[in-house]
């Protein structure tokens, strides 16, 4: 492999990307049912207690994402969610963990937000991850899309979640979606790019495949699944498509590329169950942030939950464990 992980944060080295190669993709089939059953299979056949699915469900919160995208978002929320991503657990859960530190893998705000993470994050080594170029729907001129890429920049976005043109994939328009990603990958400059593919919106697992492949080849430095905004979001069906696109492309060319799953995701058993796929596709070095990010800030409140049972043996009020 052509690329390492750090203990927190990105890749030490990115994807290059490489010229549009339609051939890696175009004849590509995908056995939707074969892929239901292997994803069904995940959770029934390996199962963490204990210590163990603490540790799981640890490794969950290094690697997550920590979201707002409301409408209603003010800046007092975000410092109060920057918060919570420099101590996601409760001091006793901590203390019982036997941990000293614990982080969430970012903070994922929108462009306007980004300025008040950045200040709330400031010397903590989170990064601040910002959706851009016309998020959710991405139906905005291009030149306008790379503008809110550079105005995030500018307010201190270490990593950009960008969402593609839809109809592209569904006209299968390939090399437009190329050169699109290809021309956000370059405004982005040294953060890092996250590609939502807004899975439910492409109709079929073999659009998925290729969609996945395109933006890798064009630079994605992470493929997500999705907005959070669609009808359908992240699916293990879907999620193990890409996976399995993500592990074509670095056999082809030896970079490592991330995953991040988004939206629709609550609970703990969902973050154990993606970290499974994960493991089981594509091995330990895929369990870290520099790999793989779940976009699930709903989900930490009942990681945080599982935990204090753990530490406690009884079950807090939800109500304990609020995000912000």
């Amino acid at each position: 492999m052509n690329a390492d992980a750090t203990a927190h944060g990105t890749n030490t080295l990115r994807n290059a990307g490489i010229p549009l190669q339609l051939d890696w993709f175009e004849t590509i089939a995908v056995n939707t049912p074969a892929a239901e059953r292997r994803a069904a299979t995940l959770t029934t056949r390996r199962s963490v207690k204990k210590e163990w699915q603490a540790a799981w469900l640890v490794n969950a919160i290094r690697c997550m994402d920590l979201t707002t995208l409301a409408g209603d978002d003010t800046e007092d929320r975000v410092r109060r969610l920057c918060a919570k991503a420099r101590r996601p657990l409760a001091d006793h859960i901590m203390e019982g963990l036997g941990l000293d530190r614990l982080m969430t893998g970012a903070v994922c705000v929108y462009p306007t937000m980004v300025g008040a993470a950045a200040r709330a994050l400031e010397g903590s080594g989170i990064p601040v991850a910002s959706v851009a170029t016309g998020f959710p729907a991405g139906l905005m001129p291009l030149d306008l899309r790379l503008a809110e890429i550079r105005y995030a920049l500018d307010q201190g976005a270490d990593e950009i979640d960008i969402v593609i043109t839809r109809a592209h994939v569904l006209d299968g328009n390939w090399s437009a979606l190329y050169e699109e990603i290809a021309a956000m990958r370059e405004a982005c400059g040294a953060a890092h790019m996250k590609a939502i593919l807004a899975t439910g919106d492409l109709k079929t697992l073999r659009n998925v495949y290729k969609a996945s492949m395109v933006a890798m080849q064009a630079g994605a430095d992470f493929i997500k699944t999705s907005t959070g905004k669609e009808g359908v979001n992240a699916t293990l069906p879907v999620s193990l498509v890409m996976v399995r696109a993500l592990r074509d492309y670095s056999h082809e060319t030896g970079y490592r590329i991330g995953f991040k799953p988004a939206g629709g995701m609550k609970t703990a058993k969902d973050a154990i169950a993606w970290q499974i796929l994960m493991k089981e596709e594509l091995g330990n070095p895929w369990l870290s942030p520099a790999l793989f990010r779940l976009g699930a800030s709903s989900m930490l409140g009942d990681i945080e939950r599982q935990l204090d049972h753990h530490v406690t043996g009884r079950y807090a009020a939800s109500s304990r464990h609020a995000l912000a």
